[in-house]
């Protein structure tokens, strides 16, 4: 009798099929990727077993050998050499205008606006923050999909807190450029608390206090029987590890008499110090600041004393953020049950002294913090792709800024506030002011402002139809839905005649569907292209692994050949140690075939010679 296969709801009905599904932590100065492999989330490794990517894009001139743009570690090698063209922190710029970026005059490559976005002006053309999220995404998906040997089903990609719409929507465009299907958008710190709740099986009130690279987040949570509960969440999308290295290094200069210079590389010479001294202040009490640049060398030594006093500002920015995501809690800091740190930042003594102090206990580290954010992405984008079988976490996420359109005398009527629970759908009613008036236009907005003006455009349209009658008369029901996203659909409906307009939020930092398009084409263009570059790489490895394989052998056991064995399988070496340097992946798989084939006789002389060498001295009944 055939047996009817059935399964959970949510599952798959192949029982031993998984979807490869990742969580993916897309970092100002660092990415991450992780998955959920035997129960256990952990983040995954790159062919040298690095499991930080840095978040670091360099774009080559035209017609340079390659693939024109270089990834990661390898770009983060030529930031001081060409910054104009080596991309960091991008993040920074994502779904924002030129006049919106935070020290924009201080990054060392040119920004420029383009169709209501900043854009990056480089050697290989203008290039938008999503393209270049988009090569950070991508690399990420290679490295999952190599690490299973199979298609990536989908992704949990995390954004800061206070995200607002236009760039979380900037966030699933460079999604989309890379070829992620994006399962879900999470806040940075409601990913750690996933982490933590899990693994450590917490309950009560907690506070994520997320300082990254680029950007600080706090938030305050909930946890309850596996229910992720958001209460407020606050922060500065332009405040991080940055701030701190430019603060130190602006510290040295003064202290030496020098003005900041305006050149791109001493600027990139000087912050990659900073860093380096930041970094070493960790564990020691002082380090020597030492740099070249402009014809000059400067040393100055710097003590933790001086470190911190010179970012007291910035640690003191954090603190009054967290007190005041602790009201829009309603909660006071003996409330909290313990303190989660999020971001490599963190790290800092001063840090972790500073929020000990400020809620009375010691902060939580036992994961590493910056791996945390991606391992609960992981647990997070498991359940969606129903290989978890407890489920779908209950996630109850929150809108950082409030929702609302503008009314007359450009007032702002808030719809949906800021701290609400997602997904949503709240409505309002309005009426008309004008007799007989049948159309009426809305202007969507976000912000905490009472002024339309203060607030952040989201998009305008138009309910027409209304039946003509009496002003006051009509009544027309705003909806607002909000997705698990963030993301937000408006609806207007006259409620007598039934008209309706509808618009999915499209948030005006300029990345059209005829842009993203565009840019997919462009991928596609370079798809065969990058596909070469991969198979060259991956016939380069094979041929080293072979080479250094059979150079082991004629080591171990190569008195079991004749002189001219042995020549011919020397001629295969060197021939395949040539070929290896060309470009033709073609050429160096062939040549690896037939040192393959080339040595299979010796190969099979070594297994008896093994066999012979393990029964000899013993019994047959032994054996």
């Amino acid at each position: 009798m055939a047996l009817l296969q059935i399964s959970e709801p949510g599952q798959s009905l192949d029982p031993h099929q998984r979807r490869v599904a990742v969580g993916i932590d897309l970092g100002t100065t660092h990415s991450l990727v992780a998955a959920v492999r035997h129960g256990v989330a952990e983040c995954l490794p790159d062919e040298q077993g690095r499991v930080i990517l840095p978040s670091v894009v360099r774009y080559l001139a035209p017609g340079t050998q390659g693939a024109g743009r270089q990834i990661g570690h390898e770009a983060l090698a030529a930031q001081v050499s060409d910054p104009v063209n080596t991309i960091s922190s991008v993040k920074r710029l994502m779904g924002r205008t030129r006049a919106q970026v935070v020290d924009v005059d201080k990054l060392p490559y040119r920004v420029v606006d383009e169709n209501g976005m900043a854009v990056v002006d480089t050697v290989a053309g203008r290039k938008t923050p999503m393209e270049v999220s988009a090569e950070i995404l991508a690399t990420l998906r290679y490295r999952a999909e190599d690490s299973f040997a199979d298609d990536l089903y989908g992704a949990v990609i995390t954004v800061p807190a206070y995200f607002d719409d236009g760039q979380r929507q900037a966030t699933k465009d460079a999604a989309q450029l890379a070829g992620i299907n994006v399962l879900r958008l999470i806040n940075e710190p409601t990913a750690a608390a996933i982490a933590y709740g899990l693994d450590n099986g917490s309950e009560g009130v907690y506070a994520v206090y997320d300082l990254g690279g680029g950007t600080f987040d706090i938030s305050v949570l909930r946890l309850t029987q596996g229910v992720f509960e958001v209460m407020a969440t606050g922060g500065d999308s332009a405040l991080g590890g940055d701030d701190y290295d430019h603060a130190l290094a602006t510290l040295v200069l003064q202290r030496q008499g020098i003005e900041a210079p305006g050149d791109a590389v001493a600027r990139a010479v000087l912050h990659k110090e900073a860093r380096r001294v930041k970094e070493a202040l960790t564990d020691r009490s002082s380090e020597t600041f030492r740099a070249e640049f402009d014809g000059r060398t400067i040393e100055q030594v710097v003590t933790v004393s001086d470190f911190e006093a010179c970012t007291t500002a910035l640690t003191a920015r954090t603190i009054s953020a967290v007190r005041k995501a602790l009201r829009d809690a309603g909660v006071s800091r003996d409330d909290v049950q313990g303190v989660v740190l999020v971001g490599g930042s963190t790290r800092m003594p001063v840090i972790r002294r500073t929020v000990g102090e400020f809620f009375g206990r010691d902060p939580l580290i036992n994961l590493n913090p910056d791996e945390v954010v991606a391992l609960g992405a992981a647990i997070q984008a498991n359940a969606l792709a129903g290989n978890s079988r407890d489920g779908e976490l209950l996630l109850l996420d929150v809108i950082p800024l409030s929702l609302g359109i503008e009314t007359m005398g450009g007032l702002v009527e808030r719809i949906v506030p800021r701290n609400s629970t997602i997904p949503t759908a709240r409505a309002q009613d309005f009426t008309t002011y004008q007799d007989g008036q049948t159309a009426m236009s809305l202007h969507v907005v976000q912000g905490e402002r009472d002024l339309v003006a203060d607030c952040r455009s989201l998009a305008r349209f138009t309910l027409r139809g209304i039946p003509p009658m009496a002003a006051g008369a009509a009544r027309i029901r705003v909806t607002f839905t909000v997705d698990a996203d963030g993301l937000l659909a408006v609806t207007a409906r006259e409620q007598v005649s039934g008209v309706e307009s509808h618009i999915e939020i499209k948030p005006s930092y300029g990345l059209s569907d005829e842009q993203i398009a565009a840019m997919l084409q462009d991928s596609f263009a370079t798809a065969q292209q990058d596909m070469q570059a991969r198979a060259l790489v991956e016939a380069r490895v094979d041929a080293d692994r072979m080479i250094a394989a059979t150079r082991s052998a004629l080591a171990a056991d190569g008195d079991l050949l004749d002189a001219a064995e042995r020549q011919a399988i020397d001629t295969l070496i060197e021939r395949l140690s040539q070929v290896a340097t060309s470009d033709s992946a073609a050429d160096i798989e062939a040549a690896t075939d037939a040192l393959a084939k080339g040595t299979e006789a010796f190969a099979a002389l070594r297994m008896n010679r093994g066999i012979q060498q393990a029964l000899a001295g013993r019994k047959l009944e032994e054996v």
